[in-house]
């Protein structure tokens, strides 16, 4: 009886001396197994160096498909849809509304002409209006009343281009400058551009540089104040990151600064020619000479002097579809090309 309690007092410290895994620390055997200590140890042994291993490999391989799936989420992240948009597809989402809008602007007009809700001579019908178009068409008249006017817009614009941008840049990155000139730049942009026409006809006559200053006063403060708030818009950590890959002075602004106040100089741009054209409209009706030649702010004033109601829709007519097509084949274009390329648009 002894020597049966010494040797289970040896088997049992035997078991607690030994090491985790070594086949002494298992837990005491349930009733109803039947194999022995030594065949449970050595199949245990057995299975855990195999599960070990067989968890490394599963271990290694979930982590490679783990990245790679990550990956190609990433990659679907920042994909960009590249499918050709259908015609079809593009007439009924672009093309149609616009349509409709115009043709049931021309049937409430024409529903009010018919209606007589005033006089004939104040309201004319649509066919009226079309009558002095193409009166125009056939003298050989048309395109060049709208070329006088689209020419002066667009080489004002271009001078307002050049002087805003540099400015903008100014103020965006001098303080002193931006407290000293920041406040004026904003109330020229909230002066109506029809006050400066008639100090512009004493300081210069009436003559293209007149047309040109109003224009430059209109727009050249629209430009900068944009391009003041697409830099405000950058952040620091895009300048930090210029500065210190040696992107300063007038590298920085031109690899760094500019390209990311881009949308907020766009816009500065959009709003300038608004203020370029507006501008213009106002200086040709109210500065009307023959040197000037006919455009069309002076054909509004012709009708107006006239009494010719068709003409004086005709030219308003005109003025709006110039706003449209610049707007349309210019600036919404660079608007798209910005936004896709910055990823916030798809090509469909």
């Amino acid at each position: 009886m002894g020597s049966t309690d010494a040797r289970a007092g040896v088997r049992s410290g035997t078991g607690q001396g030994r090491e985790p895994g070594q086949g002494g620390d298992r837990e005491p055997e349930k009733p109803g197994r039947g194999p022995g200590p030594n065949e449970a140890t050595g199949t245990a042994g057995t299975e855990v160096s195999g599960g070990a291993g067989g968890s490394g490999g599963a271990t290694g391989s979930g982590g490679a498909d783990d990245l790679a799936g990550l990956e190609a989420g990433l990659d679907a992240l920042d994909a960009v849809e590249t499918r050709r948009t259908p015609l079809r597809e593009t007439l009924v989402r672009k093309v149609l509304p616009p349509v409709v809008a115009v043709a049931l602007v021309l049937a409430v007009w024409q529903i009010l002409v018919w209606a007589e809700v005033t006089d004939a001579y104040k309201l004319p019908a649509p066919s009226a209006v079309w009558d002095s178009l193409s009166e125009m068409w056939l003298q050989g008249t048309l395109f060049g009343v709208m070329w006088t006017s689209v020419s002066r817009a667009l080489l004002g614009f271009v001078l307002a281009l050049a002087i805003g941008t540099p400015l903008g840049l100014l103020v965006a990155r001098v303080k002193v400058v931006r407290a000293a000139i920041g406040p004026v730049l904003s109330g020229l942009q909230s002066l109506p551009s029809v006050a400066w026409v008639p100090p512009a006809v004493l300081w210069l006559g009436l003559n293209d540089r007149m047309m040109f200053a109003v224009i430059l006063l209109g727009a050249v403060p629209s430009i900068a104040n944009g391009l003041v708030a697409g830099v405000d818009q950058v952040p620091p950590l895009f300048l930090r990151a210029g500065r210190t890959l040696g992107a300063t002075g007038l590298r920085g602004a031109w690899h760094i600064v500019m390209p990311a106040a881009l949308p907020g100089y766009l816009a500065g741009l959009k709003q300038g020619w608004a203020f370029s054209w507006r501008s213009l409209m106002a200086a040709e009706i109210i500065a009307s000479s023959p040197e000037l030649g006919l455009g069309l702010g002076q054909l509004l004033d012709n009708g107006r002097s006239n009494a010719d109601m068709p003409g004086i829709f005709l030219a308003i007519l005109l003025i709006l579809l110039v706003g449209i097509a610049v707007d349309l084949l210019v600036f919404s274009p660079l608007e798209r090309a910005v936004l896709r390329r910055r990823g916030l648009l798809g090509r469909g």
